[in-house]
This record gives structure tokens, C-alpha cells and sequence, in this order.
């Protein structure tokens, strides 16, 4: 499978913040996220490991009680059901891969 970017569809998530489903299959699935500067991503859990891959810019990612900043290049791995929330403190965009495939984010397609 080949996804061009061109063909992602935006979806707005919170202020400031968008996201592109770019490819899945029911076994994994990988979004773009784009956030403006102070622009928050709230606090959530999921049942699905979350790894996050930091494209650009500059983040304070926030998993259970532990904060840290995190900066392009960086990644951050998540377990399932872990409650998390980012804050972005540059412009930026994360790389998201969930596994399982989150299958609320093809229905809002």
C-alpha cells in the first residue's frame, strides 16, 4: 500500500491541533499530528500502545505523573490504558503509530 500525503484527509482534534490518518490495516496504524505553539493535546488513555515519533518541534509530554520535554528526533512510548497528554511548546508535528489500528479514527473520516 502507498498513501500520498495529498490524499490524507485533515481532521481537527483540539485547538490547534490536527491529524492525518496516513496508512493502517486492522493490525496497526500510523497519523501525522500537527500542533501550533501552546496548543494541547488533554490528558486521555486508550487500550492501544502508542509509540510517538517527534517530526518537529518541541513538546512537554506528560505520561501518569512523569512530564518530560521531548524534541525532534525524540520518541515516546506509551503502554495501553496509560493516561497521557502533551503540551506543545515549539510548532510542530508528531508521527503517531498505534497497535492495534484505532478504528474511531476511520469512522470520523
Amino acid at each position: 500500500m502507498f498513501v500520498k500525503k495529498e490524499e490524507c484527509r485533515v481532521t481537527p482534534c483540539e485547538p490547534g491541533v490536527t491529524r492525518k490518518v496516513m496508512a493502517y490495516n486492522e493490525e496497526v496504524m500510523m497519523c501525522e499530528v500537527s500542533f501550533e505553539a501552546g496548543s494541547v493535546g488533554n490528558t486521555h488513555s486508550h487500550p492501544h500502545v502508542q509509540v510517538t515519533y517527534v517530526a518537529e518541534g518541541s513538546f512537554a509530554f506528560t505520561i501518569g505523573d512523569e512530564t518530560r520535554i521531548v524534541n525532534k528526533g525524540d520518541s515516546v512510548l506509551m503502554p495501553g490504558g496509560a493516561a497521557h497528554g502533551v503540551k506543545c511548546l515549539e510548532a510542530g508535528k508528531l508521527v503517531d503509530v498505534f497497535v492495534p489500528m484505532r478504528q474511531e479514527f476511520v469512522q470520523e473520516v
